[in-house]
């Protein structure tokens, strides 16, 4: 039996809209890996949700003129809008302001407690003098202390990827409106990550299949690894669970540490819905594998914060322990990060302009366009600047004309000569060699996905396609009116593989998949989309929300090459994707014009 399948992913602030560049990095690419993972025949939990603490949310909601719940419940459901749009197949989409979360959290923490990985400290905090309020780690940004890159943020500098404190940086500055902090002395907890350099280290050893940049990236932090703040001065956010702490309404864990452990309140708060409490744990233990999937300003936070959090629960940090309610829960299998996709060089950002909203981009295009633009041409190994001429020309070339064109012109000679799928006779070596080409692409194609190798797998996919496209232009059945056994087996091959290139594209395609399936003559759901269902807070009950859901076990689709059915009737097929303006490629649209 195959083993279960966590698929963890990053969580979305919920402060604004989503934009193309975050769901390139957290939202297509582990759906396309979940889709895969199911049709396969592993049991899937899909979880994530909407990260809805810190000062960014208050400071969101003034510029609104809204509470800070009424602004995390507004873009909690926008970017489930947004998700949904996409076709992201969460088994459970939620949010970090439920019941169900600050209990987990609280718990996790307090296995953190007991077993000695947080210790008090009193530290420098930096707070905003015009407002007084506490100014987050990540809103402050300076020179960095080390490598003098100036743009390095209060908690990380991105350039040298060492961790920092807002103190540490020359000429720190708010991000907020651009004053200078004022640093003042307050008592906080710290998860005391020293105590996780060997048991980290050695864990970090066993993980040679992952991506090499942030597997370096992770062992390189290892030597600089200091205790960092769990809580900060704010009045919005998971309460501390400790005598003398509860006591203090501006004492509440800094937003870092409870998102992080939000995969986990996810899981547990889609198995509660179930029925089942602890059907979470099949996905947290035994041989359950789990993927994470970030950008990669949040490699660290996966591969070594929250590593060291269920290091700490399990009583397995270098200091040992007892594990916690929760169990022995599992360290992830791999942490998938892809690299950031920018927009004329720039890296996509609300504040400086560079942005294209997803609501904008999927009322225009539809979905598959986007997920097929982000899974072959996307940011997965290196920094990739998105342009409109590229998306033209994807979309025109190899969705419209190759892929498209071949789906058309299969379904409609079959069609137009016999009304439903033909029987073939006496195949030739050029039909054996086309349909062997496309039975060997699954192994091909799934060892790809298997390891998140996005590119590969899509252009393995469309290969076929291409090869496909060849066989029916050298075949030319066309011209074999005066030969219909011949000019059947053609057209039965051609869709044979059709079918084969559907299946081979659902991951990535899943609209456009259902589509093909009903024009191949299917019925039923074959790629399963999610849903959007309201719901009341298991433990406030006064509290409803949207989340993300969906039945996918339902779906017909399968990670394999199955006889299509001689005799299925056929129609006239309407196109699956239409052809973009090519001057869309010069000038963008006008939600998102081109500046010269």
């Amino acid at each position: 039996m195959s083993a279960p399948v966590l698929t963890a992913v990053a969580w979305p602030y919920a402060n604004g809209p989503r934009h193309i560049g975050h769901v390139s990095g957290f939202g297509v690419p582990s759906d396309v890996f979940s889709r895969y993972m199911r049709m396969s025949g592993h049991r899937v939990l899909m979880v994530s949700g909407t990260d809805e603490h810190g000062t960014p949310i208050s400071v969101q909601a003034e510029k609104e003129g809204l509470s800070t719940r009424e602004l995390a419940d507004k873009y909690n459901r926008v970017i489930a809008e947004d998700l949904q749009g996409l076709g992201l197949s969460y088994d459970l989409f939620t949010r970090t302001t439920t019941g169900n979360h600050y209990q987990v959290v609280q718990e996790l923490f307090l296995s953190l407690w007991r077993n000695g990985y947080v210790v008090p400290k009193t530290e420098m905090g930096a707070i905003s003098p015009s407002t007084g309020r506490t100014l987050p780690d990540r809103y402050i940004e300076g020179t960095c202390p080390i490598c003098g890159y100036d743009g390095a943020r209060g908690d990380q500098c991105d350039n040298c990827g060492n961790q920092l404190d807002p103190i540490d940086l020359k000429n720190p500055r708010s991000r907020i409106n651009g004053e200078t902090p004022k640093f003042v002395e307050t008592e906080h907890l710290f998860l005391d990550l020293s105590r996780f350099t060997e048991s980290l280290g050695s864990w970090l050893q066993t993980r040679t299949e992952w991506r090499p940049n942030v597997l370096k990236f992770s062992q390189n932090l290892l030597d600089d690894l200091r205790p960092r703040a769990i809580t900060r001065d704010l009045d919005w956010g998971v309460p501390i669970p400790l005598d003398g702490w509860r006591e203090q309404p501006m004492k509440r864990f800094y937003v870092w540490f409870d998102a992080v452990i939000g995969y986990l309140s996810a899981s547990v708060e889609w198995a509660r819905r179930s029925g089942d409490d602890d059907a979470w744990k099949e996905f947290w233990t035994g041989d359950a594998q789990g993927y994470y999937f970030m950008g990669k300003d949040n490699i660290v936070f996966h591969s070594l914060i929250w590593p060291s959090l269920l290091l700490g629960q399990n009583g397995a940090g270098d200091r040992g322990g007892q594990a916690g309610s929760f169990g022995t829960l599992n360290l992830p299998t791999e942490v998938v990060s892809s690299e950031f996709l920018t927009m004329s060089g720039s890296k996509f950002s609300t504040s400086r302009g560079t942005v294209i909203y997803v609501t904008d981009f999927l009322r225009q295009f539809g979905p598959d366009a986007l997920r097929y633009f982000i899974s072959v041409a996307g940011p997965e190994n290196q920094d990739t600047d998105f342009t409109w001429d590229e998306f033209v020309r994807r979309t025109n070339f190899e969705l419209a004309n190759e892929w498209g064109n071949l789906v058309n012109r299969s379904i409609s000679m079959a069609h137009k000569n016999v009304g439903a799928v033909p029987a073939p006779t006496a195949p030739t070596a050029a039909d054996q060699e086309l349909l062997e080409l496309s039975r060997k692409a699954f192994d091909t194609v799934g060892g790809h996905l298997r390891r998140s190798r996005f590119k590969a797998a899509s252009s393995e996919a469309m290969r076929v396609v291409s090869a496909a496209n060849r066989y029916l232009s050298d075949q030319e059945p066309w011209k074999l009116k005066d030969d219909p056994a011949r000019r059947d087996t053609v057209l039965h091959t051609a869709l044979q593989v059709v079918q084969d290139a559907n299946t081979l594209l659902t991951p990535f395609l899943p609209h456009s998949a259902q589509k093909v399936h009903e024009l191949l003559g299917g019925t039923g759901v074959w790629s399963a989309q999610p849903r959007i269902t309201e719901v009341t807070d298991l433990d406030v009950p006064e509290r409803e929300y949207p989340v993300l859901t969906g039945d996918y076990a339902g779906e017909q689709a399968r990670w394999a090459s199955t006889p299509i059915e001689v005799g299925r009737p056929l129609d006239k097929p309407t196109p699956l994707f239409a052809k973009l303006d090519p001057e869309l490629a010069e000038t963008g649209p006008e939600w998102a014009p081109i500046v010269r």
